[in-house]
């Protein structure tokens, strides 16, 4: 099964969450949080602070890292991996490829039009706000 991960950041204040505008297909022009692939052999927790620094240049010194949940997309043949954290500093970021934003936290994270995903990043936002207290420690 191919492990993907995707990583949910806010800033220090939690009012904004950083995003990527895709580049290319799928969801080519919509927001889509940031992430990659998880290597063969390769800590999914190592895999998600290498996959953040290289799209975004934050480190794990500047945020703490936490796996929320994980979705098994079966006929796909994909696991995708959740994580979430909040910086404890403010960071200048450094794009890779796709273009990045800071969005605010109180944006329509279900708009299909706008973010990639079918409303999962909705989704996956929501169950964030919800256990807050045990994700930013």
């Amino acid at each position: 099964m191919k492990k993907l991960n995707v990583i949910i950041v806010y800033d220090k204040d939690e009012s904004k969450i950083l995003m990527c505008k895709r580049e290319k297909e799928p969801y080519k022009g919509m927001f889509n949080l940031v992430g990659g692939k998880v290597e063969e052999n390769e800590n999914e927790l190592h895999a998600a602070y290498r996959e953040l620094e290289e799209e975004t240049g934050i480190t794990a010194k500047d945020i703490n890292l936490v796996n929320v949940m994980n979705f098994e997309y079966k006929m796909s043949d994909i696991e995708l991996e959740l994580y979430a954290g909040k910086l404890n500093k403010d960071v200048e970021v450094v794009e890779e490829v796709n273009k990045l934003y800071w969005m605010d936290s109180k944006e329509n994270f279900f708009d299909l039009e706008k973010f990639a995903g079918e409303g999962n990043i909705g989704h996956m936002l929501k169950q964030v706000e919800l256990y807050k207290s045990k994700i930013f420690i």
